[in-house]
């Protein structure tokens, strides 16, 4: 049998792509809307890894484009389609919908039960399911595995308080919290989110905390002293991190949060 050769042309008013055996043109070449006819066709034609394998099964459910960002913003709690596609600004809306509905098919997430008059379309509230939320452990590895990767911030890359919270549920360590029970309101760029931690239990949400022990404005400061390259004695010295209250809380803070200490990865030259 030979191998068909396919050749794909982009002008200003559309894509095409045509082979031995078929043609598609889609009218427009705006990038969201390819992206979601693409998404759509990816989906028709999609195979199996045909590996009889966990890893290779969960890639085949959630390591499609987006389906892990999806699962990380839905750890935090139930959102609508328009309140997800917010925090994925970069996502079509086609794209988003075959998601969820992939997602939800394999058991992931499942649309929340609001009872007559619930919203549709854009307004549909997801939550994750029981076996969707049991991969949080797995995620939240997977997340301290790739901060190892991360290097300074492109001028384009978004920041949200929901990847801010999962970013602190990855990197909270129960076992240094023994002290007694803290809160915090913490201030991560533009950012407020607040804790509160009590019998090595954390518990993160947006938004302040009126009456915290302790306001912490790290700035762009977390990282550095969550990988070690700074001190908490460090970041006071040289003003990169603001706290209201005792200073100690910010050492206590530093303690609880901490990414493991990995090489991080070497790019050939």
């Amino acid at each position: 049998m030979t191998e068909s050769s396919w050749k794909v042309v982009v002008d200003r008013d559309r894509l095409m792509i045509t082979s031995d055996s078929f043609t598609f043109t889609t009218t427009g070449t705006d990038p969201m809307h390819v992206e979601g006819v693409l998404a759509d066709l990816q989906s028709a034609v999609r195979d199996t890894y045909g590996q009889y394998c966990g890893l290779s099964q969960a890639a085949e459910m959630v390591a499609e484009r987006w389906g892990f960002l999806i699962v990380r913003d839905l750890l935090v709690g139930s959102k609508t389609v328009a309140e997800l596609a917010e925090g994925l600004p970069r996502m079509s809306s086609e794209v988003l919908h075959r998601r969820l509905k992939e997602m939800a098919y394999c058991g992931i997430v499942q649309v929340v039960d609001q009872g007559e008059g619930a919203g549709e379309g854009d307004q549909t509230r997801y939550e994750l399911t029981p076996y969707g939320l049991a991969a949080e452990d797995a995620l939240l590895a997977f997340g301290r595995w790739g901060a190892a990767a991360l290097a300074t911030p492109r001028p384009d890359d978004i920041v949200t308080d929901s990847s801010l919270m999962v970013a602190l549920k990855a990197t909270f360590l129960p076992d240094k919290a023994d002290g007694p029970p803290v809160c915090y309101e913490v201030h991560i760029g533009s950012h407020v989110l607040n804790i509160r931690i009590a019998d090595g239990r954390l518990e993160v949400g947006a938004g302040p905390l009126p009456g915290a022990d302790a306001v912490l404005d790290f700035g762009f400061a977390l990282l550095p002293l969550m990988n070690g390259e700074v001190t908490a004695d460090e970041v006071l010295a040289s003003g990169k991190v603001g706290v209201t209250g005792d200073t100690v809380h910010l050492h206590r803070f530093v303690r609880m949060f901490q990414l493991p200490r990995l090489p991080a990865p070497k790019v050939p030259a």
